[in-house]
């Protein structure tokens, strides 16, 4: 099934383009980069220079797919795990 903005809640995030628009820590707010890894509460994105470490409750978050399409979703609802978020049940957003 191919990535959309309908479906990027319940999609895999690893390897996409992602800029954070929004952080509670200042640092973080307009690091872009690509996802380069996933848990229960924290992103890794692969910036030029590091590896940051951003925590998704406290992120909004702008994705782009692979159709050069720009998604912005809530960190909020990425909370859990990667192979647990595909099958929850998610209000339409």
């Amino acid at each position: 099934m191919p990535i959309t903005p309908q479906n990027i809640v319940r999609h895999e995030l690893i390897s996409l383009p992602v800029r954070i628009v929004e952080s509670t820590d200042p640092t973080q707010k307009g690091m872009h980069g690509k996802v380069t890894d996933e848990t229960y509460n924290t992103l890794k994105i692969e910036t030029k220079n590091k590896e940051v470490t951003a925590i998704k409750e406290n992120c909004t978050f702008v994705f782009t797919l692979p159709d050069k399409t720009k998604v912005q979703v809530d960190g909020k609802l990425l909370v859990s795990r990667p192979e647990d978020r595909i099958k929850k049940k998610l209000p339409k957003w």
